[in-house]
């Protein structure tokens, strides 16, 4: 089936659009954008060049796609937004293509995008991943899988934030977030515990997630220094493949290896 575009959108002729996509009115499309297959773009949409889009996406009203980022760094440079398959951009998000740092900012598959999200430049985000209404993302900002990010939140630049975690509405997300655990606050940022509902939604058992929920114990609420903590997790637990996880996370940390503080009573 061909493509349906209104008669009021304007599209480059050097877009290329997947079969069976449909163009709503008033929007602009400008060339050299891809756009898969089944994806529908809703009306006033303005997906900038530099763009590709996978199957199945559905984009609406308001959203602004592969705009120039805002970086004083920027001097034009040829770079791209990437979105993959089947991922929902609701009204007004705008999501900024990269960077010379690195080329290209990244969504993955089968997110759920709500209205006036915005991600800047070189911005990594993962798949199945939930970002709730007007988050508002740094550059070079990195989301894991499934990660769930609460309304309101803002997210500093070059933070990265772990597969399975949850950031709280509202939330000044400063620091670096681990797998599998929830974070919150605004004065502070820090560790409000396991995201164990999370976890057991996306089929995690009950032995994996009390393994999960011991480490993070001896990381965030023993009194160690986190050196000493980490060091403590890595001698005596099993090599699981969560362990690791949390542990290379730890171990890859940038820019002054700070993350979320530890919960206090």
């Amino acid at each position: 089936m061909s493509s349906t575009i209104h008669p009021t959108a304007l599209v480059s002729p050097e877009a290329v659009l997947g079969e069976d996509v449909s163009i709503g009115p008033y929007t602009v499309i400008e060339g050299d954008v891809s756009i898969g297959k089944g994806t529908t773009v809703g009306p006033q949409v303005h997906i900038a060049s530099g763009t590709r889009i996978g199957i199945d996406c559905r984009i609406h009203t308001g959203a602004v796609l592969g705009g120039e980022p805002q970086d004083l760094k920027f001097a034009g440079e040829k770079t791209s937004l990437v979105i993959g398959d089947r991922t929902v951009i609701r009204e007004c998000v705008t999501l900024n293509r990269g960077t010379k740092a690195s080329g290209k900012t990244v969504v993955g598959s089968d997110n759920l995008i709500m209205a006036y999200v915005h991600a800047g430049h070189d911005c990594v985000i993962g798949n199945h991943v939930v970002i709730a209404n007007s988050v508002q993302f740094g550059g070079h900002c990195e989301v894991g899988d499934y990660a769930v990010i609460g309304g309101l939140a803002g997210v500093h630049q070059f933070v990265r934030i772990g597969r399975f975690s949850m950031v709280g509405g509202i939330a000044r997300a400063s620091l670096d977030v681990p797998p599998f655990v929830m974070a919150g606050g605004h004065s502070s940022f820090r560790y409000e515990g396991l995201n164990a509902i999370g976890l057991k939604r996306r089929g995690f058992s009950s032995e994996k997630i009390t393994l999960i929920r011991d480490v993070y114990r001896i990381i965030f609420q023993s009194g160690m220094l986190l050196s000493n903590a980490l060091a403590v997790v890595q001698a005596e637990y099993p090599a699981e493949p969560e362990i690791v996880e949390i542990l290379d996370f730890f171990d890859s940390g940038k820019y002054g290896r700070k993350f979320i503080k530890p919960f206090k009573n």
